[in-house]
């Protein structure tokens, strides 16, 4: 208990500390805004503070803080300092660079936004990166969340459980396709402050739950070890299994939607770092939670985090009640992380292809290809031709890949502009070496040739080599940046 509560204080601290050295570097000043520029009332709309904090706040928090949070804890309580380490100087960083420089750019999709920083090439490929990414994660974000549903109604038989699954399904989509389609304050910014008490309803109620259950908890000073029951190494497993709750790469995709509603630049701090923050805590709760209440042996005995684990969970915290209000809090979370995964696919190819969202035409063309594909994953899953576990690790590695290049775009905005590159650089270089020793190692990517499935000898050196290499090329960039200031200036 003494762990979680202290790792729930640094990353309060964290954010008013080490958050408020982040928007100083950056220097936000009295600009003005894409929001108030643009204003063509369907993308680019105003909105109060409050309101930007709690959407993006429900955009980035996904599935990953839950049920990444919960597979996660199935390494033990180390998880705690990665959810909260990794949320004050890597996760919530990541964040507030995607946002500001999307924001400094017109409220542009953050392919746009890295193209800029790193070059034609890099644009072209997180261009079609993050609309396969943006894909996935919707789709993830709408099988996730039927799911969810279906145990809460507690259906019985497996004819029974593919019928309503596909029932909730369909109607998840539908519902994305709306929000997808309609203006940002139509729906999104009237329907999020109502999910958002369910959110924070579950978050505080496992949490009290969970600290007065009388069950005994593990410290991290006594198991600062191992304790995955299959032995599954740490690195870079842990880092790319928690994803959300710690470091999101979908999240910068999530950013410029707030970047393109906020009335001031000063905003940002509250709104983009803040909000990785939220999610940082509602993260440590859930593996705080999986710890406590079942262990890490039940844990891998449920597979980790999934609708089971949550539903298990919510009732011995929260009791019938409370289950509910906790479940559509949990609900919530996926929901409202779908319907502007697939929102900010359709912006994404919007800004590729120089694309007016105002004609209501060109936003229907673009969002029945995009949805549709969603549901032939989506439906696939359910009728059992699609794996939902494959679909989320390539979404949890490619997730992984996307917040170190995004890293390491706002490391060399920071070197173009003189500032202290290494808030950006640092973090940037750690997850370069944890994408590419999972890459290496993983069972769905290099792992397929048995040699490197989980091979360390293997995946930590190409790991640490690649690190090194991106780093030295970084610096390189940077200080030919840093010449070419100093020459115009």
């Amino acid at each position: 208990m003494i762990s979680f509560l202290i790792c729930l204080a640094i990353l309060i601290v964290g954010y008013l500390t080490y958050g408020k050295l982040v928007d100083n570097i950056f220097s936000p000043d009295d600009r003005e805004t894409p929001a108030v520029a643009i204003n063509d009332g369907v993308d680019y709309v105003v909105m109060p503070q409050w309101k930007l904090f709690l959407i993006q706040l429900l955009n980035i928090a996904g599935l990953g803080p839950i049920f990444g949070a919960l597979s996660g804890a199935m390494w033990g309580p180390v998880v705690f300092l990665w959810i909260t380490f990794g949320t004050v100087f890597a996760g919530a960083v990541h964040d507030y660079f995607a946002g500001m420089l999307s924001e400094r750019n017109n409220g542009a999709s953050i392919s746009e936004v890295t193209g800029i920083y790193l070059g034609g090439t890099m644009k072209n490929v997180m261009r079609v990166f993050s609309v396969i990414l943006l894909i996935m994660v919707g789709t993830v974000f709408a099988v996730g969340p039927a799911g969810l549903l279906v145990t809460l109604f507690k259906n019985s038989g497996a004819s029974g459980i593919v019928l309503q699954t596909t029932f909730w399904l369909a109607i998840i989509l539908i519902y994305y396709f709306i929000a997808t389609f309609i203006s940002v304050d139509k729906v999104i910014g009237r329907i999020y402050p109502v999910f958002g008490i369910c959110l924070i309803i579950m978050a505080i109620g496992v949490c009290f739950g969970t600290l007065t259950s009388g069950q005994p908890t593990l410290e991290i000073w006594d198991n600062f070890k191992n304790l995955h029951p299959a032995g599954t190494p740490i690195w870079a497993f842990m880092f790319i299994t928690v994803a959300c709750g710690a470091i999101s790469g979908f999240h910068a995709t999530q950013s410029p939607l707030m970047a393109r509603c906020l009335k001031s630049e000063r905003q940002g701090h509250f709104v983009f770092y803040g909000a990785m923050v939220a999610e940082g805590i509602i993260a440590l709760i859930w593996a705080f939670a999986g710890v406590t209440l079942l262990g890490v042996a039940q844990l891998a005995e449920m597979k980790g985090g999934n609708a089971n684990t949550v539903y298990t969970i919510c009732t011995m915290t929260m009791g019938k009640v409370g289950t509910i209000l906790a479940m559509l809090g949990v609900i919530a979370c996926p929901i409202t992380s779908g319907d502007t995964a697939f929102r900010s696919a359709r912006l994404t190819i919007a800004d590729w292809f120089k694309l007016d969202m105002g004609k209501w035409q060109t936003r229907l063309a673009l969002c029945i290809p995009v949805l549709g594909v969603g549901a032939v994953l989506g439906f696939g899953n359910t009728l059992g031709f699609i794996d939902y576990q494959i679909i989320w690790r390539y979404f949890s590695w490619s997730n992984q890949t996307l917040a170190m290049i995004v890293l390491w775009a706002g490391a060399m905005y920071l070197a173009q502009n003189k500032k202290n590159y290494w808030i950006c650089a640092v973090p940037a270089t750690f997850m370069s070496a944890v994408s590419m020793t999972y890459f290496m190692m993983a069972g769905e990517c290099m792992g397929l040739i048995p040699f490197f499935k989980n091979n360390a000898a293997v995946g930590y050196p190409v790991g640490i080599i690649f690190a090194v290499a991106c780093l030295a090329l970084f610096l390189s960039k940077a200080k030919n940046a840093s010449k070419m200031s100093a020459k115009l200036a």
